[in-house]
């Protein structure tokens, strides 16, 4: 078993960082293709209230949503010809330097009317008495407000608040050639880091001790934050790949997975690597290749106009003719964008069609022994032609760091 190092695993030259931000077109694009979503959803204006949706179609952006306090709202009319901010005074100067140009505000926090009344004659505005107002009220979709205001709200503006996912998820779905350029360098960095974790580990470490090295190696690459940062180590395997670090001390014949979500500007990369700590069974050196051609398998199946179920069934026959005793994570890869991960998922029943523009992980995990888990994840994006790997590819070897 071949060991990694710097030379055994070149990382292909990272590319410069794109300029932060998005120039106007691109909002009035976003605009205009949510207004025809809403026509096709018979909608008359759109109402978003969390971070993400806020930031896709107006750029705001602010550490200030960490504060629970106040609600923000932005309102999406279908004939309009741009979005209207609904928010708190505070938030208004940060607002102004993006495209939104209707700027309506409210003295918060004010418990007893904390933007109700100024929500309300927004939406009777531009919906009309008895409009239809899609809000995220569909799966992998939340409200930040409370739900006695949303009620507050529908009673006081007359309009029926309805669900708008199809809206949301129309517009999300497929990436501006400026999101894919913020998700490629990103995982460029988040693999630079990969591959420089066996000369960042030191005998003695604990998970957290080689996750925090990680941490500051892609920030130092320029990436800005690494919000999901999960390292798991385990005799022979792991159990799980959701918790971690812990101040448990890596020893030999561990496997360690890290899975990192890191951001640049806004946008995620989200993938893992495994190593093997001194020479791994034979076993583990074969569930490593199993989930890493289950891997292939997904990729070259993510073509235009293929659904995302049968990317799964793909890479499930080489997991199941490889000896899967299962995968307790329920799907083998999902949407990915400003957030962690976003729909579709790649699972049974998930017929969403991939179309060019579109960005997936591609996530294969078994459970190759009782209580032992090997999981491998990539970034890719659906061209007219296939996939692009936006990731650099890993290895089908297990990466040994030695231990001797």
């Amino acid at each position: 078993m071949p060991t990694l190092d710097q030379k055994e695993h070149s990382v292909s030259s990272q590319p410069a960082p794109p300029a932060r931000g998005f120039p106007r077109a691109e909002f009035v694009d976003r605009f205009q293709r949510a207004q025809q979503f809403m026509v096709e959803a018979r909608l008359d204006a759109l109402l978003v209230t969390t971070p993400q949706q806020i930031r896709y179609f107006t750029g705001f952006d602010s550490q200030f949503w960490e504060s629970p306090t106040r609600p923000w709202y932005v309102v999406l009319p279908v004939s309009g010809s741009g979005p209207i901010a609904v928010i708190p005074e505070i938030g208004a100067p940060g607002m102004a330097v993006t495209w939104v140009e209707d700027i309506r505000t409210w003295p918060a926090p004010r418990p007893d009317d904390d933007g109700v009344t100024l929500l309300s004659e927004t939406l009777r505005e531009v919906a009309g008495s008895g409009g239809r107002v899609g809000a995220e009220l569909g799966r992998e979709l939340s409200l930040r407000m409370p739900l006695n205001d949303l009620e507050a709200v529908r009673a006081r503006s007359g309009v029926d608040v309805v669900d708008g996912t199809s809206v949301v998820r129309g517009c999300r779905h497929v990436k501006s050639e400026l999101e894919i350029d913020r998700i490629r360098f990103v995982c460029s960095v988040a693999s630079a880091s990969y591959a420089e974790v066996p000369n960042l580990y030191r005998r003695g470490d604990t998970e957290r001790d080689v996750v925090q090295k990680y941490r500051r190696d892609v920030i130092a690459r320029g990436a800005d934050t690494s919000p999901y940062l999960i390292g798991v180590a385990g005799p022979g395997g792991y159990d799980n790949i959701v918790m971690g670090p812990t101040d448990r001390e890596i020893i030999e014949g561990d496997v360690l997975i890290i899975d990192t979500g890191t951001t640049y500007d806004g946008y995620f990369c989200d993938f893992d690597r495994n190593w093997a700590f001194g020479s791994p069974t034979a076993e583990v050196a074969r569930a490593h290749q199993v989930v890493w051609d289950a891997t292939e398998a997904g990729i070259a199946a993510a073509t235009p106009g293929a659904t995302v179920e049968e990317v799964w069934k793909a890479m499930d026959l080489v997991l199941t003719a490889g000896g899967s005793l299962g995968n307790n994570v329920g799907r083998l890869g999902h949407g990915l964008g400003l957030q962690l991960t976003e729909p579709p998922s790649n699972m049974p029943g998930d017929t969403t069609v991939l179309l060019p523009g579109t960005v997936l992980t591609i996530e294969p995990g078994m459970e190759f022994a009782p209580g032992r888990m090997m999981v491998h994840e990539e970034n890719i994006v659906i061209r007219e032609d296939g996939a692009e790997l936006l990731t650099v590819r890993a290895p089908r070897d297990l990466p040994v760091i030695p231990w001797n």
